[in-house]
Protein backbone atom coordinates (compact mmCIF):
# COMPACT_ATOMS: atom_id res chain seq x y z
CA UNK A 1 0.00 0.00 0.00
CA UNK A 2 1.06 3.35 -0.92
CA UNK A 3 1.18 6.27 1.91
CA UNK A 4 2.07 10.16 0.70
CA UNK A 5 1.76 11.42 -2.84
CA UNK A 6 2.42 8.85 -6.11
CA UNK A 7 3.92 10.31 -9.21
CA UNK A 8 1.94 8.63 -12.43
CA UNK A 9 3.79 10.00 -15.10
CA UNK A 10 6.45 13.12 -16.53
CA UNK A 11 6.26 14.89 -19.47
CA UNK A 12 9.31 17.21 -19.78
CA UNK A 13 9.87 19.51 -22.96
CA UNK A 14 13.26 20.59 -21.85
CA UNK A 15 14.70 16.89 -22.20
CA UNK A 16 11.86 15.95 -24.48
CA UNK A 17 11.72 12.71 -22.42
CA UNK A 18 8.61 10.75 -21.06
CA UNK A 19 8.07 9.23 -17.79
CA UNK A 20 5.44 6.04 -16.76
CA UNK A 21 5.99 5.09 -13.26
CA UNK A 22 6.89 1.94 -13.53
CA UNK A 23 4.30 0.61 -10.60
CA UNK A 24 1.37 1.11 -13.14
CA UNK A 25 3.13 -1.33 -15.23
CA UNK A 26 0.18 -3.15 -15.38
CA UNK A 27 -2.62 -0.36 -16.80
CA UNK A 28 -3.71 -1.45 -19.87
CA UNK A 29 -1.08 -0.24 -23.37
CA UNK A 30 -4.05 2.00 -24.68
CA UNK A 31 -4.55 3.68 -21.11
CA UNK A 32 -0.19 3.95 -21.41
CA UNK A 33 -0.46 5.19 -24.52
CA UNK A 34 -3.51 7.78 -24.47
CA UNK A 35 -1.34 8.72 -21.10
CA UNK A 36 1.74 9.47 -23.33
CA UNK A 37 0.11 11.36 -25.97
CA UNK A 38 -1.97 13.55 -23.22
CA UNK A 39 1.05 14.64 -21.61
CA UNK A 40 4.07 14.86 -24.58
CA UNK A 41 1.42 17.19 -26.47
CA UNK A 42 0.66 19.67 -23.88
CA UNK A 43 4.38 20.04 -23.19
CA UNK A 44 5.11 20.11 -26.83
CA UNK A 45 2.27 22.97 -27.07
CA UNK A 46 2.63 24.58 -23.51
CA UNK A 47 6.86 24.13 -22.52
CA UNK A 48 7.78 23.52 -19.56
CA UNK A 49 7.38 19.69 -17.25
CA UNK A 50 4.01 18.17 -16.47
CA UNK A 51 3.49 15.79 -13.75
CA UNK A 52 0.69 13.68 -12.84
CA UNK A 53 0.47 12.77 -8.88
CA UNK A 54 -1.50 11.34 -7.45
CA UNK A 55 -2.54 12.72 -3.80
CA UNK A 56 -2.77 11.17 -0.10
CA UNK A 57 -6.47 10.89 -0.95
CA UNK A 58 -6.03 9.14 -4.46
CA UNK A 59 -6.71 12.14 -5.98
CA UNK A 60 -5.02 12.81 -9.87
CA UNK A 61 -3.60 16.17 -9.92
CA UNK A 62 -1.95 17.99 -12.66
CA UNK A 63 1.30 19.90 -11.78
CA UNK A 64 3.62 22.23 -13.95
CA UNK A 65 6.72 24.17 -13.28
CA UNK A 66 8.97 26.13 -16.01
CA UNK A 67 12.98 26.67 -15.83
CA UNK A 68 12.94 30.16 -14.28
CA UNK A 69 14.53 31.92 -17.65
CA UNK A 70 12.25 30.02 -20.03
CA UNK A 71 10.42 32.95 -21.84
CA UNK A 72 8.92 30.74 -24.14
CA UNK A 73 6.53 28.41 -21.36
CA UNK A 74 2.63 29.49 -21.76
CA UNK A 75 1.73 30.09 -18.30
CA UNK A 76 -1.88 30.89 -18.98
CA UNK A 77 -1.83 28.97 -21.97
CA UNK A 78 -1.19 25.94 -19.36
CA UNK A 79 -3.99 26.78 -17.02
CA UNK A 80 -6.41 26.93 -20.01
CA UNK A 81 -5.13 23.56 -21.60
CA UNK A 82 -5.17 21.97 -18.21
CA UNK A 83 -8.97 22.88 -17.92
CA UNK A 84 -9.22 21.48 -21.01
CA UNK A 85 -7.73 18.41 -21.07
CA UNK A 86 -9.95 17.69 -17.33
CA UNK A 87 -12.93 18.21 -19.41
CA UNK A 88 -11.78 16.04 -22.79
CA UNK A 89 -10.45 13.36 -20.37
CA UNK A 90 -12.30 13.18 -17.53
CA UNK A 91 -13.17 9.38 -18.04
CA UNK A 92 -9.97 8.46 -18.10
CA UNK A 93 -8.76 10.44 -15.43
CA UNK A 94 -11.60 9.02 -13.11
CA UNK A 95 -10.48 5.77 -13.87
CA UNK A 96 -7.19 6.49 -13.11
CA UNK A 97 -8.38 7.75 -9.81
CA UNK A 98 -10.28 4.45 -9.11
CA UNK A 99 -7.55 2.55 -10.38
CA UNK A 100 -5.18 3.77 -8.07
CA UNK A 101 -7.54 3.73 -4.89
CA UNK A 102 -8.10 0.25 -5.64
CA UNK A 103 -4.77 -1.48 -6.45
CA UNK A 104 -2.74 1.11 -4.70
CA UNK A 105 -4.67 2.32 -1.41
CA UNK A 106 -6.69 -0.91 -0.58
CA UNK A 107 -10.09 0.57 -0.67
CA UNK A 108 -13.04 -1.65 -1.38
CA UNK A 109 -14.19 -1.03 -4.63
CA UNK A 110 -18.09 -2.12 -3.71
CA UNK A 111 -17.36 1.27 -1.51
CA UNK A 112 -16.16 3.47 -4.33
CA UNK A 113 -18.15 5.48 -6.79
CA UNK A 114 -17.50 4.59 -9.84
CA UNK A 115 -17.50 7.21 -12.32
CA UNK A 116 -20.35 7.97 -14.91
CA UNK A 117 -23.15 6.27 -12.79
Amino acid sequence: MYEGRVVLSVSNAYEQKYYLNEDFGGLPKTIQDELKIMCVLYTEDVGGILSLVFEEDGTLVFETNSDEGDLLYDEIGSVLLIKKLQEEKKELLESLELYFKVFFMGEDPGKLIVPGY
